[in-house]
């Protein structure tokens, strides 16, 4: 204790003499004993500091807020609970309430009604008639514009072959806007008997001969696209007819244009029917440098058709040498030394085939170009 009054009687000293030395000094000058005095006020300072710590001056009280609950006091007691939960139930039932109220008003309310297809727009079919698009919507004419399920109806659509792709939407008050992009055919395709359409992703187009010719559409004619294939299946073949139309035609020549049908049922070998004089002239031109194997063709074609009057195929698949056929099937001599060639499947004319010979070989002439062909059969 006696310490303990020792600092606090050091500490009053210090307020005192803190005071005196705050109080503003007078005009006479100070005098030594003032002096002094103020030395020993700094000492007593300096061992307040020491002994009481310097944050002691610094340190101030802090607040602390005291949190409160959002509800108020009375719903802590036992009635107030139950009021408190008999007006959450009462606002829950009045939003249940507008909402029903709402819901049969919008099923109820005249202005929200389609009338009739009048009522339904339709944008974007060419291929497609208006009618062909207002089926899939044939339930909905006198349904409220609300409750027209939306997506349910697009994918409908999108069953259609002929829609790529379609979007329905809403028009307020009482009206729905249907737009679709239509699949772009590129080629026939012969399913049976049949001759139809198909686009770049395999997809089967059906469409009248009545529609097709007063559409005026001229593509070669596709075999080998069988309907029953998964899409995954039909749309590589696809890519590469479109690959190898593109190569014929890149020389700017539209030789495409010749060509009345192009079997893919072999990705390996593309082959295609051209129409040569009086008969029909079936080409293997493999899976590459399509251009280049056309241009070799049509260089000897005429001295084939020469030496050989029956020709109907030449197998064009391979660097150093052809391989001619006849239409009976037979082929030209063979040359000994030329290395043996696989048969390739009688060419598809209207003349009665025979089955096929061995394959012949025949020396071709030789190109004006880079590198030599041999002919075999």
């Amino acid at each position: 204790m006696a310490k303990t009054e020792a600092n606090t009687s050091r500490g009053t000293s210090l307020v005192d003499d803190d005071e005196a030395f705050l109080r503003p000094a007078s005009a006479r000058q100070p005098s030594s004993g003032d002096k002094d005095r103020d030395s020993a006020v700094d000492r007593i300072a300096a061992k307040a500091v020491d002994n009481v710590g310097e944050d002691a001056f610094l340190r101030t009280r802090r607040r602390i807020p005291v949190r409160k609950g959002i509800l108020p006091d009375w719903t802590k007691t036992r009635w107030g609970r139950i009021v408190l939960l008999l007006s959450m139930l009462a606002v829950a039932a009045g939003v249940v309430w507008v909402v029903i109220a709402v819901r049969d008003f919008l099923d109820r309310d005249p202005r929200f009604r389609i009338d009739s297809s009048a009522s339904i727009q339709t944008v974007g079919n060419s291929q497609l008639t208006r009618e062909d698009l207002l089926s899939v919507f044939g339930s909905d004419i006198g349904r409220n514009v609300f409750f027209i399920p939306l997506a349910t109806r697009r994918s409908e659509l999108e069953q259609i072959p002929w829609v790529e792709h379609a979007t329905v939407m809403r028009l307020l008050p009482n009206q729905l806007r249907v737009a679709v992009v239509e699949r772009t055919p590129i080629a026939f395709v012969r399913i049976g008997d049949q001759v139809k359409l198909v686009d770049a992703a395999g997809v089967i187009l059906s469409m009248t001969p009545a529609m097709m010719a007063a559409r005026h559409f001229s593509f070669p004619v596709v075999t080998g696209i069988n309907p029953h294939d998964v899409l995954s299946v039909r749309a590589p073949r696809m890519r590469l007819y479109q690959r190898f139309i593109a190569d014929l035609d890149s020389g700017g020549e539209k030789i495409s244009s010749n060509l009345s049908e192009i079997d893919l049922s072999d990705p390996e070998d593309v082959r295609a029917t051209i129409p040569a004089g009086a008969t029909d002239m079936l080409l293997h031109f493999g899976d590459e440098k399509f251009l280049t194997r056309y241009q070799t063709y049509t260089l000897h074609l005429a001295e084939w058709k020469q030496q050989y009057p029956h020709l109907a195929s030449v197998d064009l698949r391979y660097d150093t040498q052809v391989v001619l056929k006849m239409a009976d099937g037979r082929a030209a001599d063979a040359v000994p030394d030329a290395p043996t060639l696989q048969p390739v499947a009688p060419p598809a004319i209207h003349t009665p085939v025979a089955a096929p010979a061995p394959v012949k070989k025949h020396p071709a002439p030789v190109p004006p170009h880079k590198h030599s062909a041999k002919v075999a059969g």
